[in-house]
């Protein structure tokens, strides 16, 4: 394994960071950057600059890793966008045709606009999660007034406001921001909006509850539910709430299609001006463009484009895989199926499960050691094929922590050494999801192919080959299957671990946590760990 190493990273004067990195200085600079943006949680569109001691302690552009020393500082410099000034156009030819996003009468109204790419950003559905702070709207001109006032009386004697024109006002704002993020959120996130609420206004706390926010809480969950029916009746396209307006009114909630936890764009609207037709034509050409050789350009932007579309057909029709990969092949591509997992969680699947599984490795390892019994037996023989270099160490942490939590790895992975066609063929049609290791003999040899099987069927079929180690393979076709396909986590893989719904999410028992606790004390950093969400 690499020696762990220490940065100091710097923002700017006043704001200086410890880097911890346990799997030592990472081998690009690209990686650098995504681990610095990881960890602290800034946006994309920075440049990193080292300290030369042989200039005095300099800072210069970082061009080489070479370059990034343990203990060393490293400089984060966030890149200004490109801003072009524009002058107002007088007169617009009418024998010019005008873009779909951009008018020359939208020019004339704004003198300065930022360059963005439009494949980053789409107006048919969300760009952003849910956020760690969720951020109070502006009220109107008189709400706010009130609520000034409200909140001096409040510092002054402790008076609480009780004012219902501005419980209703207040009410009407935090759903139209909800709805930014959500149509349908979860307790934990109306919580987060009463508590982010009350702290920049505690005049509004609810007299007589035992902490001030249960009133509003109901007041919120019962709001979202007329703006939803709100939205229905603007006879506008929202697929996300069409999708249960025919149910009965005496049908189970449970049965209602929301997103899963992290799912962000769960069913979007179509591109403006564009039909389930001209969609479906779309598809179709797709079709003819993944015969083709070096279309990867293409592919992605017609990805892209029936995004909205394929949404629509994988939710309300829950096609099987087999048909998934007949009408959309390019969905199985390894490249498509991070995409896609962004599509839905705007999250970076590879990036961020690695990221968080390489900074607990080191932890996770020295649990893995310590455990005893039957499980620290399964685990040894892992553990010393580690010691050997024979196994990436992300694939040994998988294995052990299937073996920590009292469960069969067979169940999920299983290796073959120089077998035969047949018998990976037999074993593909009788898994539902399963993650084959195919090898050869020889001692310490790396695996020469990963396959993923999901319901019986192998998507490598037609796709990107090399996926490499299993993780590596096993990371995005979880994400995959998923979020894609709109799958759950089949009822015989083991209980105590499995998929979330599409954020990357790994969830534990707590079972399973309180009794590795009474035999390590670094179970919390475990189970943080297999909590993470990204």
């Amino acid at each position: 394994m690499s020696t762990p190493a220490k940065l100091r990273i710097i923002f700017d004067d006043h704001t200086v960071h410890k880097l911890l990195l346990p799997s030592g200085i990472p081998s690009s600079i690209q990686d650098l950057k995504l681990v610095i943006q990881s960890t602290f949680s800034i946006p994309d569109g920075f440049t990193l600059m080292y300290q030369d001691m042989e200039f005095g302690g300099q800072f210069f552009t970082l061009a080489s890793i070479e370059d990034v020393q343990d203990m060393g500082s490293l400089k984060v410099v966030q890149v200004e966008p490109v801003i072009v000034n524009l002058s107002a156009v007088e007169e617009k030819d009418d024998n010019l045709p005008e873009s779909d996003g951009l008018s020359f009468t939208s020019l004339a109204s704004q003198d300065t606009i930022l360059l963005s790419s439009s494949s980053d950003e789409s107006p048919s559905y969300r760009s952003q999660p849910w956020p760690r702070q969720f951020e109070i709207p502006p009220f109107s001109f008189d709400t706010q007034l009130m609520l000034d006032a409200g909140n001096r009386a409040y510092h002054s004697n402790g008076t609480l406001l009780n004012n219902p024109k501005v419980t209703s006002s207040v009410l009407e704002k935090l759903a139209e921001r909800i709805f930014q993020y959500t149509a349908y959120p979860t307790g934990i996130q109306v919580i987060n909006v009463v508590e982010a609420l009350v702290e920049k206004y505690p005049c509004l706390k609810e007299p007589g509850s035992f902490n001030g926010m249960y009133g509003w809480q109901q007041r919120i969950k019962y709001k979202m539910g007329n703006y939803r029916a709100k939205v229905r009746g603007l006879q506008i396209a929202c697929p996300e709430l069409e999708v249960n307006s025919s149910r009965k009114m005496t049908s189970s909630p449970k049965g209602l299609k929301r997103p899963k936890k992290a799912e962000v764009n769960y069913l979007p609207p179509l591109p403006l001006g564009e039909t389930k037709e001209t969609m479906e034509e779309e598809r179709v050409v797709l079709l003819t463009e993944v015969k083709k050789t070096n279309n990867n350009k293409i592919i992605r932007e017609k990805m892209e484009k029936t995004f909205p579309y394929r949404r629509l057909e994988v939710v309300n029709q829950m096609p099987a895989v087999p048909g998934v990969m007949e009408r959309w092949p390019a969905l199985f591509y390894e490249s498509q199926v991070k995409e896609e997992f962004k599509r839905i969680t705007t999250i970076h699947l590879d990036r961020t499960f690695l990221t968080k599984m390489d900074f607990y490795t080191p932890k996770l390892l020295t649990i893995f050691k310590s455990k005893g019994g039957t499980a620290g037996a399964k685990m040894k023989s892992v553990l010393e094929s580690l010691s050997q270099q024979q196994i990436d160490s992300r694939d040994a942490v998988i294995r052990c922590l299937i073996h920590f939590l009292g469960e069969s790895t067979e169940e999920l992975i299983k290796d073959y050494q120089d077998v035969s066609k047949d018998v990976i063929e037999q074993d593909i049609k009788n898994s539902v999801i399963k993650i084959l290791v195919l090898g050869n003999a020889a001692e310490g040899a790396p695996p020469t192919d990963v396959i993923i099987v999901i319901d019986g069927g192998n998507p490598r079929a037609g796709s990107e080959q090399g996926v490499g180690a299993p993780v590596s393979g096993g990371a995005p076709r979880g994400g995959q299957r998923a979020a894609s396909l709109n799958r759950s986590r089949p009822a015989h893989l083991p209980s105590r671990l499995s998929r979330g719904g599409g954020g990357g999410e790994l969830t534990v028992s707590r079972t399973s946590c309180r009794r590795g606790a009474r035999e390590h004390s670094g179970c919390g950093a475990s189970r943080d760990w297999m909590r993470y969400t990204g």
